[in-house]
């Protein structure tokens, strides 16, 4: 079957059982020759009610034979991202076999993703390590286990593979540095959640001296598998699960498809098989590029950093939404105009929250400060364990950062630098001339 059949059976059935998909494909032809002729996806309409799930316009049935997850926020603020039993069992499967080039029969694989609170990060990467090809054995231990019981369980266990978010690898490597600790017995860390930079990279090496460092798979909560990790993926890079999804890269100005290599767009996913919540033209909120032509199977594509309009944005082990933020600025400052910007320094992440006002406060940024905390705890834990450092500044209105071509105000600026050989995102974008 063609992928455009595979668009077209999707989108009718969508069209048929969710009230969302009848309105916004209405005027949409039942046969389409291009995925572009789809509407793209507006996210703030689409999880517009998600809380209540008996009424989220979204679903095509009723909650029934299904699991349910939380996409980010820790005060029900956030969203529900909704699998049935089927759909998450294929998920798996995929990522599973996916994963089978990164093990070497016998591997001991400690499981430090984080688990419960709706979290799916443990469970997907539990369930997919019974998929993975090659004879390997999981300790699950999660993501609060203590780094001595760790460090201890590694050497009697002779545990080789570190699995987890980079927030928490580099909690148990600072831990280790501390007590001039090294582990050559573990041989391969697996990083998900969060793209690892540089100097945190380094961090690693000094205390697991040993040990390839990569990417366990590129995959969200909402979006589900989204890219696969293969031994030729440098930093950054991972290749398209064929037959699972359907990747874009559109322009974020014209909205135009862009198939040319190293020209960065918005990534745009379509789920081929999920169809209690489907995901039809949906902006994942990162930028990429294509890293080969046209037509070449699991086309391979670079991660870019974050789009400057993402509603969601991952600094750690953190989901900050947009939404939940801008309500918090507007009720303390009155101003809707601010922005986060991302930096990386010295191996911690640092974010800074700017906003305008005429008149600057500090009593408003000790307030921002503390709602920032209220809304995600683990900004405590991550300054403690100086992974993030958080500043609030007031400025003026044109002191914030706009895209380059649109004028468009931005909300997130990413100015991390996501491959080893390449100047860093600017203004959360990073237009085909400036790439190497």
């Amino acid at each position: 079957m063609k992928t455009t059949d595979s668009i077209s059976e999707l989108t009718g059935f969508a069209r048929e059982h969710s009230p969302y998909y009848k309105n916004s494909l209405a005027n949409i032809p039942e046969a389409i020759s291009s995925p572009c002729e789809l509407p793209l996806l507006d996210p703030a309409d689409f999880w517009k009610d998600s809380a209540d799930l008996a009424q989220w316009p979204v679903l095509t049935a009723p909650i029934g034979h299904a699991l349910v997850f939380k996409t980010g926020g820790s005060t029900g603020g956030g969203r529900l991202s909704v699998y049935a039993r089927t759909e998450w069992q294929r998920t798996v499967e995929d990522f599973g076999r996916s994963l089978s080039e990164q093990f070497s029969p016998g591997d001991r694989v400690a499981n430090l993703f984080f688990a419960g609170d709706l979290y799916a990060s443990f469970l997907f990467i539990h369930d997919s390590l019974a998929h993975v090809q090659t004879a390997v054995s999981e300790f699950p231990f999660t993501g609060e286990v203590d780094p001595p019981k760790l460090a201890d369980a590694i050497n009697q266990h002779r545990i080789n593979v570190l699995a987890g978010v980079p927030a928490q690898l580099l909690t148990f490597a600072s831990w280790l540095k501390q007590r001039g600790l090294t582990l050559p017995l573990v041989d391969s860390v697996l990083y998900g959640g969060e793209s690892l930079f540089a100097s945190q990279r380094q961090l690693l090496e000094q205390v697991l001296p040993n040990a390839r460092i990569a990417s366990i798979g590129y995959a969200s909560v909402d979006g589900g598998f989204i890219g696969a990790s293969h031994p030729d993926c440098v930093e950054g890079e991972h290749r398209t699960p064929d037959g699972h999804v359907l990747l874009e890269i559109i322009d974020q100005h014209s909205g135009a498809t862009i198939e040319a290599c190293n020209q960065t767009g918005l990534l745009v996913l379509t789920n081929l098989h999920r169809r209690l919540m489907p995901l039809i033209r949906y902006p994942v909120g990162d930028l990429a590029c294509w890293r080969e032509p046209p037509g070449t199977a699991q086309r391979k594509f670079a991660l870019r950093g974050r789009s400057g309009n993402s509603q969601r944005v991952r600094v750690g082990i953190l989901s900050l939404m947009t939404d939940e933020i801008s309500k918090s600025v507007r009720s303390i400052t009155g101003s809707d105009d601010w922005q986060l910007l991302i930096e990386q320094a010295n191996s911690a992440d640092v974010l800074t929250l700017k906003y305008a006002v005429i008149e600057r406060s500090a009593r408003i940024d000790e307030k921002l400060e503390a709602r920032l905390i209220e809304l995600y705890p683990p900004i405590a834990q991550l300054r403690a364990e100086r992974l993030l450092e958080l500043r609030i500044q007031s400025c003026r209105l044109e002191d914030l950062a706009r895209h380059p071509r649109a004028g468009k105000s931005l909300r997130i600026v990413d100015l991390r630098c996501y491959g080893p050989d390449e100047r860093e995102v600017r203004d959360g974008v990073v237009d085909s001339a400036q790439l190497p």
